[in-house]
């Protein structure tokens, strides 16, 4: 017994030993040559110094200038997944990681929590009810409450449990509305300014009738978009997601067939219901067609640029399908251009909605492309209206399960491989996620597999994941809030998503939280 206990106390001793004895703070470089810095002025005190001198200014002067004046307009900026390391690897991507990313200089900055009432982490359905409506509901449903359960046919037709959202506070005090994404016009996120229902999924009839619930009696999101109060007074509506309003035997202006059972096409509906009204109205379905439209007379547009989502803005740059779609911040501009005739304001909201779903697929150098465009849009808006009398707020829904690691060297792609080998002496990805259908290209039958920097060249990449699924998951962590104009000051610290819609209505005095005191 003696013999056994003091071999085991040298085994706990030569694992310690190992343990202490390696070197956590180099890296095992897969290159020996000298990488340059970014600044040369990097090298000398006086230069942070400096820099810190120049916040410090900053903020004093922001301290000093607080606005508290009416918002007359509101423009919410919307990254759909967009996670703080997405923010952070974007930075990297446009130049560096001492750059900022557009909206990072705005001069306040919050984190909100992203949870819904039954899950930790989050879906895009009960985040929107939560960052427009200011309630949070279950997942996967959008504008009710959390008394109604996912797929519940009768509970979502009950207008107890509906939520309004900031949209209809913003047309009960006669203000524009209107929205632009880059997904289809009746997926989650935008829904949840104009719908009420139990299952997000239930953009068109037929799919209602296949979850087993009555069509008639829960109206679609397609048709809730052209026939609800709030959706059929919005000023804007362009995205994508033609097949949602029309018919399975009628093909849209790219031949692709509709997705409805009711015989219904709900886009000539709109064009008929705004020319029964007398007023200058506009349907479009390419980039073509925008630029086509006189903005300044018109007073409804309804872009459809795609029979689902609209491509990602990096396959915009890629291919010739830029020649048929708008980009992100050429729809946002476009949409300003439309409301801005009102003399009470407006309120828009505009969703970068492909960052998400490019994470989905883990390929994250596409998540990157749609946030740096979303970023672009953000300075649209900015440049084009004034900081007296404009809140811009920019958040997300959710993150996701990216992360940035490696010690990669400043002057490395951020898109590219680590700095250094793992311990099977394969290079790994700067960029990877916890899970995905990036393990298939992480790992095969012997092991981790090979990766290039070729492969990561490839928009198509998938970073490598831990873990396999055909879609990776969103993670649960806080994401940034960032503002800017009246009242932005409101937005800093930690709070609720629910909080996002209650400091915007009170910055532009509407809705239910108006005569909240300041």
């Amino acid at each position: 017994m003696i013999v056994r206990y003091f071999s085991f106390v040298a085994v706990i001793l030569l694992v310690a030993s190992a343990a202490l004895g390696k070197d956590h703070d180099h890296a095992r470089s897969r290159s020996a040559t000298p990488h340059a810095l970014k600044n040369e002025e990097e090298r000398e005190t006086e230069f942070w110094i400096n820099k810190a001198q120049n916040i410090l200014a900053q903020k004093l002067e922001e301290h000093q200038k607080l606005n508290t004046k009416t918002a007359k307009n509101i423009i919410m900026f919307l990254g759909d997944g967009m996670s703080v390391h997405t923010v952070t690897a974007t930075r990297n991507l446009m130049g560096d990681s001492s750059e900022q990313v557009y909206f990072e200089k705005f001069p306040y900055f919050g984190l909100s929590k992203t949870y819904c009432v039954n899950r930790q982490v989050a879906d895009s359905a009960c985040t929107a009810t939560a960052y427009l409506g200011g309630v949070k509901g279950n997942y996967g449903t959008i504008g009710v409450n959390a008394n109604v359960p996912r797929y519940d046919c009768k509970a979502g037709q009950n207008p107890e449990h509906w939520v309004d959202s900031i949209a209809k506070w913003a047309q009960d005090a006669g203000k524009n509305t209107g929205f632009v994404t880059t997904s289809r016009v009746t997926h989650a996120s935008p829904a949840g300014l104009y719908a009420h229902i139990a299952q997000r999924g239930w953009e068109n009839d037929a799919e209602i009738e296949a979850a087993g619930c009555s069509s008639i009696e829960n109206k679609d999101i397609g048709r809730q978009l052209m026939e609800s109060e709030v959706g059929s007074n919005f000023k804007v509506i362009m995205g994508g997601g033609r097949r949602n309003f029309r018919n399975t035997t009628v093909n849209d202006e790219e031949g692709f067939a509709g997705r409805r059972l009711d015989g219904r096409n709900l886009i000539n509906e709109w064009i008929q219901s705004k020319q029964k009204l007398n007023v200058n109205a506009s349907y479009v379905w390419s980039r073509k067609g925008l630029s086509l439209v006189d903005l300044d007379e018109t007073e409804y547009l309804l872009g459809l640029f795609s029979s689902s989502h609209c491509p990602y803005h990096g396959d915009l740059r890629r291919s010739r399908i830029a020649l048929a779609n708008p980009s992100l911040s050429e729809m946002t501009e476009a949409a300003l251009k439309v409301l801005k005739k009102n003399d009470k304001g407006f309120f828009l909201f505009v969703e970068g909605a492909r960052i998400d779903m490019a994470h989905h697929d883990t390929r994250a150098r596409k998540s990157l492309e749609d946030t740096e465009e979303m970023a672009k849009a953000v300075a649209v808006a900015r440049e084009m209206f004034s900081e007296e009398d404009t809140l811009i707020v920019v958040t997300s829904d959710h993150s996701h399960t990216m992360t940035i690691n490696g010690y990669p060297y400043r002057d490395q792609d951020i898109t590219g491989l680590a700095a250094d080998v793992a311990d099977d002496n394969l290079p790994y990805t700067i960029l990877s996620y916890a899970n995905g259908p990036g393990f298939y290209s992480t790992y095969g039958d012997r092991g981790r597999k090979l990766v290039t920097t070729k492969d990561t060249q490839n928009s198509k990449f998938e970073y490598l994941s831990t873990v396999p699924l055909d879609s990776e998951t969103h993670g649960g962590d806080d994401v940034g809030v960032f503002a800017s104009g009246p009242y932005a000051h409101y937005f800093s610290g930690n709070y609720e998503q629910t909080n996002i819609p209650a400091m915007m209505a009170k910055a532009a005095n509407i809705g239910p939280f108006a005569s909240v005191s300041v």
